[in-house]
């Protein structure tokens, strides 16, 4: 569980904000943009959010590896997730839901593109050489109900319809921690890691999902979080990410192999 803490601010507000305040948040402030200092142009990828909080949405931590990878190797991204409510809202200070309170994946999602984002419904193949799907139990909750139905879970129609896109048309995809399991559920005998398959005195708390992407059909592979999986006949690269209970940087790393494999098979 984790614990949400507020301090307050160091230091002064920056002047490019000033405006926006005094109007009491009224007027519109320009949106920065992540990736604006590439040399040469890179790969084109879409990267595909939940929401924002682990147990409700999107890993942060891991959107935001995935984004700082992809804009060290000169990609192209642009960012995507479905208009749809979350299946619950959590707590995070508490770990457990909000009876009364909604959330809808695509505004929640915004808080990390910075308010670059669209509707994962506009999201077309042909228009990206790679996609690449973050964690947290959003994966679980809001793309899927593998939440709450394990492998017989039922896939977001716009999720199941990319997954078959690319796959089509041999462009990789990339997934990390636990959206392994859309892979595992849409393309069915594909080869994905989420760890180990032993909970090792819990260092991998999550390792009974092993078992049940067999049971979804797929193969799975047991990597280290530091490593990547690559599927090079489905063009499919997973890492365990926050399935392992470690050091934040050694989660930075694996993503780091996963992006930088998946920019591999693209061929940019």
């Amino acid at each position: 569980m984790f614990a949400v803490r507020f301090a307050a601010a160091s230091r002064p507000v920056l002047p490019v904000c000033l405006p926006w305040l005094r109007s009491g948040g009224r007027h519109h402030t320009p949106v920065a943009g992540f990736h604006g200092s590439a040399l040469r142009p890179g790969a084109k990828v879409a990267v595909i959010f939940s929401g924002c909080g682990v147990y409700d949405g999107t890993e942060i931590h891991e959107a935001s590896a995935i984004l700082v990878h992809l804009s060290r190797e000169g990609a192209e991204v642009k960012m995507y997730a479905p208009n749809v409510p979350q299946m619950h809202v959590i707590d995070h200070t508490k770990g457990q839901p909000t009876e009364s309170e909604k959330r809808n994946a695509l505004v929640e999602s915004a808080r990390i593109a910075r308010g670059k984002i669209a509707e994962l419904s506009e999201l077309k193949s042909k228009d990206f050489d790679a996609v690449i799907f973050p964690g947290g139990f959003g994966a679980a909750k809001n793309l899927c109900t593998f939440a709450v139905d394990g492998k017989d879970c039922k896939v977001d129609k716009d999720v199941e319809r990319i997954l078959n896109e690319f796959h089509k048309e041999g462009k990789p995809i990339g997934l990390c921690c636990i959206s392994p399991v859309l892979a595992a559920k849409v393309l069915k005998g594909t080869e994905v890691t989420v760890g180990h398959e032993q909970a090792e005195g819990g260092k991998w708390p999550y390792c009974e999902t092993a078992e049940a992407i067999k049971a979804l059909g797929a193969k799975h592979c047991v990597k280290e979080v530091t490593e990547a999986h690559v599927d090079s006949k489905n063009k499919v690269v997973t890492t365990p990410a926050f399935m392992c209970e470690t050091g934040l940087h050694h989660i930075f790393d694996g993503i780091g192999i996963m992006v930088h494999n998946v920019l591999k098979l693209t061929r940019k």
